[in-house]
Formats: C-alpha cells, structure tokens, sequence
C-alpha cells in the first residue's frame, strides 16, 4: 500500500512538474549521436541580430528546456559546436523536437498546432529540396562545362530548369497559406514573399485579409501591414514621398528642388556590381535629355564616403547625390521600401510615380514618351 502511495505522489509530482502556466513553453526532444553536457539554444531574432533565449544541457540523448513566451515568434534551436539549426514557432504549450544531426530534413517537430502545421509545410518542401540537392549533383559538371565553352543557351536551360525548384517552393507556400489562415506560418510565409517581391501588393494584400485577426496583431503580421500601406503609398500615379539629404559636400538637397518636368530617383551603391554597370547608360540618358527636362536624383546606400565619392567621380555621375551613409538604413531607402538595388522610380513634371525600376531601353522610351520627344 505504502509503494502504491509512493508511486502515486511522485505521479502527481511527474504531472505538475510539467503543467505549465500561462505564456510557458516546454520544449523536450532527443538528440541522438550528442555527447553528454553539450549546451542547447534556443534564439530567436531581432533587429541587431541573434539573441540566445534560453538554454539547456543534453544528457543521454535528450534535453528538456522550459521557458517564457510573449508572443509566437520563429526560434531556432542548435545545439553548441553543430552545423545547423532547427526552426520552430515558439509558442505556449509543449513542443518536441526530434533533432538528427545529419541533417536539418530529418528534425522533426511536433506538439502544438502551430509546430505540427509546420511540420506538415516541411514534409512538402523537403520533397522538393530533395530534388533540387539531386538535380545540382547530376548538372555541376555540365554547369562547368557550358561555362568552359560560353554556352549561354544551356547554361541559360541550367538555370531555368534549376528555378522550376522555386517556382514548385512558391506554390506549395501559396496553398499553405490559403488553406491555414490560422497558422502562424501562413503569416511568415506571406511576409517573405512581400519581402522577395513575388507577389504584388494587391495579391498580399488578399492573401493578408485572409488571415485570422490574431495572426494580423503579431510582430510579423504588423510588419506586413505596415510595409503594405508603403508600398501602396508608393503606387503608379501617387505622389513621391517628400525627402532631402546630405550631398558629398555637406549640403542638403531636397527631392522637391530636384523635380524636372520628368525625375528618376535612382538607388544605387558604390558596391553594387549591376549598379554600377547600368550606370554609362543613365550618364548617356542624362547628357541626352537633361537639357529638355531630365532631372536625375541618386540616393546612395553607402557606408563608406570616400568610396561613394570615388565612384561618383569615376562613373561621371554629374547630378544631385544624397546619402547618410547608412548601409541598409539609409532612411529614404526605407520610405522607399527599397529591398534590392539598383532601384528607380520615374516622376512626372508634377512629382507623382509614373514608372518603376526601368533601365537600358525601356528606361529611355519612357523618359522620351514623358518629355515628348520623338
């Protein structure tokens, strides 16, 4: 009787120490072929980069870590002196990893229905991963080979059928997130296609209004949203957003006082290869047609003054030039929403947006429609 009583205390024991309170987690998993003592990580990401959450040790195979949670984010997961990390929606409730050391597509996780509604989304893509890691290994060689001889048509065939990859990854993300708008990773898949441009605004924008409300109130559906009143701000026939910065002498210029009767705000870069090669073309386009009208204004994302300088010298860029020398920062590429450069947008003589990211010869027709020239 007394044994009986023994095993159901420590019963009771075993369940409450596993209840959790409101906003806990509990994440417990295996980890098969990981020496005993070595640390586990649980990150997850900011704006500065990194940031360790929580940590555990590994003893015969398994771990088990308890924590708080705010709000569902995306963690990671690694474990010290591994290659890899496992990404899971950090969430309340109790969640188990499966973590193989061989590789990131074997982990598996499970537990809370978020993390089992990742799972399902990883089961698809590793499919599809499979096939792209096959294809690379059977066309390395042929890749060198079209290189060697400046096949441009099958090395242009490599690439079209080894982007067929991706095209497979984005309709397996479109369905994912049409079927689960209740599914925190419908709203991280969504904000990555905004991110990589793939979708118009218009189609996040129905794919956003689809989502369950409280997906729309986390960090990443606020981000969304927020980015979406941007770029609809930033639409074909609204107004430019007002901006001004400092020239390579100090002086402040204004996009206002740089306005012709036909304006490109150009992005650019000393350390953007494809800028820079773009760059004889639009100094061509200026000397052309500055004189009956074309304005040109560049907004720098450089770091480093002297090199934005050299090249500006170098590239005889002769028009205004701004930058606060922010990298990815700079604060007009953010009102801008500029994720990749180079980056243009064409004003018309009143400074709304008539065109967007036009370069070679259809960035010239449309500077000659707008200054009607023939």
């Amino acid at each position: 009787m007394k044994k009986l009583t023994l095993l159901a205390l420590l019963t009771l024991s075993f369940i409450s120490c596993n209840n959790l309170k409101d906003n806990e987690y509990l994440l417990t998993g295996t980890a098969e072929g990981i020496e005993n003592g070595k640390k586990i990580y649980v990150e997850v990401l900011n704006e500065t980069g990194t940031v360790i959450k929580d940590t555990g040790v590994v003893e015969n195979g398994k771990f088990e870590l308890k924590g708080k949670v705010s709000e569902m984010d995306l963690a990671y997961v690694r474990i010290e002196n591994e290659n890899f990390s496992v990404p899971i929606i950090l969430e309340e409730g109790k969640i188990n990893i499966i973590y193989k050391s061989d590789t990131i597509q074997n982990s598996i996780i499970s537990g809370t229905k978020n993390n089992d509604k990742f799972q399902e989304f990883n089961n698809q893509s590793v499919v599809i991963a499979k096939k792209k890691n096959k294809f690379e290994i059977n066309n390395i060689a042929r890749m060198q080979e079209a290189k060697k001889k400046n096949d441009t048509a099958t090395m242009n065939m490599i690439v079209k059928e080894y982007n067929s990859f991706q095209d497979e990854m984005n309709i397996i993300s479109k369905k994912f997130i049409k079927n689960n708008p209740d599914a925190y990773l419908s709203v991280l898949l969504l904000e990555n296609f905004l991110m990589r441009q793939y979708l118009t605004v218009d189609e996040v924008k129905n794919y956003y209004e689809g989502l369950n409300k409280e997906l729309t109130e986390t960090k990443s559906g606020k981000k969304i949203k927020a980015t979406l009143d941007s770029m609809s701000a930033l639409s074909i026939g609204k107004p430019a957003p007002i901006f001004s910065g400092p020239s390579p002498d100090g002086k402040t210029i204004s996009l206002k006082e740089s306005l012709g009767k036909v304006t490109i705000i150009d992005f650019w870069a000393s350390w953007c290869g494809p800028c820079r090669g773009e760059n004889p073309n639009v100094v061509a386009l200026y000397k052309e047609f500055h004189s009956k009208g074309l304005n040109i204004i560049g907004v720098s994302m450089d770091k480093d003054a002297t090199k934005w300088k050299e090249a500006i010298a170098k590239d005889g860029l002769t028009w205004p030039q701004i930058s606060n020398l922010k990298y990815w920062d700079e604060p007009i590429a953010k009102l801008y929403n500029i994720e990749s450069i180079p980056a243009t947008f064409i004003l018309d003589a009143k400074g709304n947006i008539v065109a967007k990211d036009l370069r070679g010869d259809a960035l010239r027709a449309k500077v000659k429609e707008l200054l009607g020239v023939k």
